[in-house]
C-alpha cells in the first residue's frame, strides 16, 4: 500500500504544471549560444553570479556556454571591498579596499571569456557610515566636505584602476552610482525634478547628507577621470528601479542632464560625463502575482529606451525579474518571456543603432519562500525564473532563445 501511495505521488508530481515547464531540449540544442544571437539584436546578455554558484559547476556551465557578461551580486560594492582597519592605518589617509573576493569572481569571468558589469561604485543603501568619519571611526566626528570628497575621488579611481589594471577590458562598464532618486515627496525635495534622494525607508543618505547634492555629479567626474587616466573604453552608467515608468523616466533625463553640464573641457564645452541609464528589471508585483505578466510592462519597457536613446544614452537591463508567482501560470510566464525579448531583440534595428547594448538577468533561478530569504522571494518571486530551483532549464529559457533566434 505504501509503494502504491509513494508512485502514486511520484507520478503526481512529473505531471504536476511546474514538471510541465522544464524544457525537453538537450543542452546542446542550445546553438548557436544565447550570447551570439544576442550580439546579433546588438547586445550581450548575461546572468548576475554570486560567491557560492562559483561552486555550482552545472550553473557556471551554463553561463560561460550561453552567455557573454555577468555581474556580481554584491562583491563590488562599496561596503563589501571597504576595509576599516586598512583605511585607519592607511599613510596617505585614503580609503583602502580588500578585493580578495571580487579578484575571485572577477577572475573566473576573465578566464572564460565573460566581460563584467561593475557594480557599484556609489550606493547609499548599506554604505558604512565610519566611512564619513575623521580617521574613519563612527566615534569621531564627521569629516569635512573636502576630505570626503577626497576619499570619494580616491576610491574610485582605485576601484576602476585595480579592476582594469588586474584585468584589462574585463570590467567593460560601471554604475557610477546607483538608485539615488527616491520615490516619495518623503524621500525627496520639493520642486526637485531629478526627484534626489534624500532618505531611503526613514534613514538618511549618507553621501547626499555629508557630501552635499552634487555628489551624484562628483561621482561621475572622478569616473570619468579615471576611465580617461588609464584609456580604457570603460562605459559609465546611471542605475535605478522602476525606470520604466514616466515619473522615473522624466527624472533621469533630469539627472543625466546635470551630470552632464557639470563640468566642462579645455575647451569649455560640457564633458559627456555619463553614458548609459541602467534600467533594473524587476517587473510585476513586489511578492504578490498583481501586475505580473502585463504586456503594459513591455510597452513601458519600450517607451523608456526610446526616450533614453533620445538623450544620447545606451540602456541596459541591468537586475531583470520576469516575476510570476502563480504556479498555474508557468506557460503564460514563458510566453511573457517570449514576447519581452522580442521586442529587445528588434528595438535596435526599430531604432537604427544599438542603444540597448545589456540585458542582465538577475531572477535567474525560481525561488520558494521561507523565513529567511522573503526579501529575495518577492524580488525575483516564486515562479520567475528562467531556470528551477534546481537549475532545471525552464521553458522561459527556452521561449527567449527562440525569440532571439530569428533565422
Amino acid at each position: 500500500m505504501l509503494l502504491c501511495l509513494l508512485l502514486a505521488a511520484a507520478l503526481a508530481l512529473a505531471v504536476s504544471p511546474a514538471g510541465a515547464e522544464i524544457s525537453s531540449r538537450p543542452r546542446e540544442a542550445y546553438h548557436p549560444p544565447l550570447r551570439e544571437l544576442a550580439k546579433a539584436a546588438g547586445f550581450r546578455i548575461g546572468l548576475c553570479i554570486s560567491p557560492d554558484q562559483l561552486k555550482d559547476t552545472a550553473f557556471l556551465d551554463l553561463l560561460s556556454g550561453q552567455f557573454n557578461t555577468t555581474t556580481c551580486t554584491n562583491e563590488t560594492k562599496a561596503y563589501y571591498l571597504l576595509d576599516q582597519y586598512a583605511c585607519q592605518h592607511s599613510e596617505d589617509g585614503m580609503p583602502r579596499m580588500n578585493y580578495t573576493l571580487a579578484d575571485r569572481m572577477v577572475s573566473w569571468a576573465a578566464e572564460h571569456g565573460l566581460g563584467i558589469r561593475g557594480h557599484v561604485l556609489v550606493w547609499d543603501a548599506y554604505m558604512l557610515d565610519w566611512f564619513f568619519h575623521e580617521g574613519y571611526d563612527s566615534a569621531k566626528p564627521v569629516a569635512s566636505r573636502e576630505v570626503l570628497l577626497s576619499r570619494l575621488e580616491s576610491y574610485i579611481t582605485q576601484v576602476v584602476t585595480h579592476f582594469e589594471e588586474k584585468y584589462p577590458s574585463t570590467v567593460y562598464c560601471w554604475d557610477v552610482v546607483n538608485e539615488a532618486m527616491g520615490d516619495s515627496a518623503a524621500d525627496t525635495l520639493a520642486g526637485d525634478p531629478a526627484l534626489l534622494r534624500i532618505t531611503r525607508s526613514g534613514a538618511p543618505n549618507l553621501f547626499y547628507q555629508y557630501i552635499g547634492r552634487d555628489y551624484v555629479e562628483y561621482s561621475f567626474l572622478y569616473a570619468r577621470n579615471a576611465v580617461e587616466a588609464l584609456g580604457a573604453d570603460i562605459r559609465l552608467f546611471y542605475n535605478d528601479y522602476n525606470m520604466l515608468y514616466p515619473a522615473k523616466r522624466a527624472a533621469a533625463k533630469a539627472l543625466v542632464e546635470k551630470i552632464n553640464s557639470f563640468a566642462m573641457d579645455g575647451a569649455g564645452q560640457p564633458r559627456k560625463l555619463i553614458d548609459g541609464i541602467g534600467m533594473q528589471g524587476y517587473m510585476g508585483g513586489y511578492g504578490e502575482q498583481a501586475g505580473c505578466l502585463s504586456d503594459d510592462l513591455i510597452a513601458n519597457t519600450k517607451a523608456s529606451i526610446e526616450a533614453f536613446a533620445a538623450l544620447g544614452m545606451e540602456v541596459h537591463i541591468t537586475e531583470m525579474a520576469l516575476r510570476n508567482f502563480d504556479e498555474s501560470r508557468l506557460a503564460d510566464h514563458a510566453d511573457f518571456y517570449g514576447k519581452m525579448f522580442r521586442m529587445l531583440g528588434s528595438i535596435n534595428q526599430a531604432l537604427g543603432r544599438d542603444v540597448l547594448t545589456c540585458v542582465t538577468i538577475w531572477g535567474v533561478s525560481d525561488v520558494t519562500p521561507n523565513a529567511w530569504n522573503t526579501y529575495r522571494w518577492k524580488l525575483n518571486s516564486t515562479f520567475g525564473g528562467i531556470l528551477t530551483e534546481q537549475g532545471e532549464i525552464k521553458t522561459a529559457f527556452d521561449a527567449m532563445y527562440d525569440a532571439l533566434k530569428t533565422d
